[in-house]
């Protein structure tokens, strides 16, 4: 019976994806943009790897209604809402708005995602022992908060509902970490090679966590304030996020008055080769807009802007 769940939840999850034409070159989790000025089409040729295109972004967003929007939230009931929900919803509303950002790069070539997928780590149990596991949300483009807070809690209470039941992703790493060491090597150069041409089975993609629209972590929960956390080459994550705790400051309000507020800070490194830094600005002040004015996002956004074919 769990196994027959599990085919169900996938299943649903496919069934998200945006309905488009197959034409060539695309891919499973992307379709190709052949509409990019030459100057964008040769970047990943100029810059091969990820790690060449990192650039990083730091910004603080005003929680002052954001934290009387959670309050509301769990008062309606939605345990454990909070900041990362918003943030999530956020995020999805941006991309929603700003399609580019939710590009990415394989095999020298720009793709727009198919979908809106958010990879989170998580501990299974709140412990220092627990070990730590992957979740993958996708969400859609017309996605309110309160259904972002839905998948997203789905998922996690999913985890930690079972914490000794292996899931999905940790039965994969377990097989991968039992390949010898002297072939592990190769095997990773040989999903490469298939990530390289979009060959990769639809399972892998989805199991993997190093594949989807933007990776986050929260630095807050640590104690710590966020870090400029790396982007990986493989895969083609293009944006991690990180977030600290909340914090006091003082500032001016738009009246040039001296205020006391709570601030928490955000930072970012991003693929600079799927879209310019003009868009990210764009994006990022979006971002911002949304996060400082969750009401936005209680409602669908008017319209859904698609990215150039």
């Amino acid at each position: 019976m769990p196994k027959k769940k599990e085919k169900r939840d996938d299943l649903n999850e496919k069934s998200n994806q945006k309905k488009r034409k197959w034409h060539w070159g695309d891919r499973s989790d992307g379709y190709l943009i052949k509409t990019i000025n030459p100057m964008a089409k040769m970047t990943p040729f100029i810059m091969p790897q990820r790690c060449d295109a990192c650039n990083t972004y730091a910004d603080e967003f005003d929680v002052t209604e954001t934290d009387k929007f959670c309050r509301e939230k769990v008062k309606e009931g939605k345990v454990n809402f909070g900041f990362l929900h918003i943030l999530l919803a956020a995020y999805v509303r941006m991309l929603s708005q700003r399609p580019g950002a939710n590009r990415f790069v394989s095999g020298q070539r720009i793709y727009s995602r198919r979908d809106i997928q958010v990879v989170m780590v998580v501990k299974k149990t709140l412990s220092l022992e627990s070990p730590d596991t992957v979740i993958k949300v996708r969400f859609n483009p017309d996605d309110t908060v309160d259904e972002v807070y839905e998948k997203f809690d789905a998922a996690v209470m999913k985890v930690r509902e079972a914490p000794d039941q292996a899931s999905s992703f940790d039965k994969l790493n377990k097989s991968l970490s039992l390949i010898p060491r002297f072939l592990c090597r190769w095997t990773v150069k040989f999903l490469n090679f298939l990530d390289y041409f979009g060959l990769l089975p639809k399972k892998l993609l989805w199991l993997s966590p190093f594949h989807g629209s933007m990776i986050v972590t929260s630095m807050g929960s640590l104690g710590i304030r966020p870090i400029y956390h790396h982007i990986y080459n493989f895969g083609n994550l293009p944006v991690f996020l990180a977030y600290g705790g909340r914090q006091s400051v003082i500032m001016l309000d738009k009246d040039g008055n001296i205020c006391k507020k709570k601030v928490i800070e955000i930072k970012a490194v991003t693929d600079e080769r799927i879209c310019d830094g003009y868009y990210y600005a764009s994006a990022f002040k979006a971002l911002k807009r949304y996060v400082e004015n969750p009401a936005l996002l209680t409602k669908k956004p008017d319209q859904i802007v698609d990215d150039i074919p």
